[in-house]
């Protein structure tokens, strides 16, 4: 798999807390330059990323981020506040106690919910697998599927583990064959990066694919050699 078509599968992620203006128009100028699929930012950049660089790059924000534990009202504002700003991608937050709580009915009216929201913009549902059971993991395959989300994806990056080679494969087991899959959190390496793609993933979130692929070039290398596409 050559860096071109593992770039193309990247959602460029930055969500930090304390990310400034500056920040967020580097992550927009690297991915306008190597085609990541998209840019994922705080929302309360989407606006003035959308107005500063138009339909040059896919932008994607999250919803009920990092904990899930809001309202399924919230979400659903902040889902329709992010589509009118220019956002093309939503990444939610289950509700994980009500998981916890077996409550998966109500787990799956909140995921129907968002995706009725969005409509044909793309829904992708962060599960955070490093606080679930593997029986919870299996009956969160089969709700986000029902549900009619676009995307399963493991993790936000701020729980306490991230994407793994055996959650993706359980994935590719349990979920329908319309729902893809995302992988995120720990992704360090190239070689992590290629390797979930090659599991199946569809997408993988990591603000580190850019900065490696430059850093494999050594210092040596030319403006040209670095550009991509």
């Amino acid at each position: 798999m050559t860096i071109e078509e593992m770039l193309s599968k990247v959602d460029h992620t930055l969500l930090k807390a304390f990310a400034t203006w500056e920040d967020i128009k580097k992550l927009c100028d690297e991915a306008v330059k190597y085609h990541t699929a998209s840019v994922c930012v705080p929302p309360a950049y989407v606006k003035r990323i959308h107005d500063t660089y138009g339909e040059q790059v896919n932008i994607c924000t999250v919803v009920g981020f990092p904990l899930g534990y809001s309202v399924t009202e919230a979400k659903l504002a902040e889902v329709r506040c992010a589509l009118a700003e220019g956002c093309h991608e939503i990444d939610m937050v289950v509700n994980i106690g009500d998981v916890k709580n077996g409550d998966f009915d109500k787990v799956e009216r909140e995921i129907r919910t968002l995706k009725e929201a969005c409509g044909e913009h793309i829904l992708k549902v962060i599960i955070e697998t490093c606080y679930l059971t593997e029986e919870e993991k299996i009956a969160l395959c089969r709700i986000v599927t029902d549900a009619g989300a676009d995307y399963i994806k493991t993790s936000t990056g701020f729980g306490t583990g991230g994407a793994t080679k055996e959650d993706v494969e359980l994935f590719k087991r349990q979920i329908g064959a319309a729902v893809k899959i995302k992988a995120a959190g720990g992704v360090s390496t190239l070689e992590d990066l290629e390797m979930f793609l090659n599991l199946g993933c569809d997408r993988v979130g990591t603000s580190r694919a850019v900065g490696l692929y430059e850093q494999s070039l050594g210092p040596g290398a030319t403006k040209e050699e670095k550009e991509i596409g």
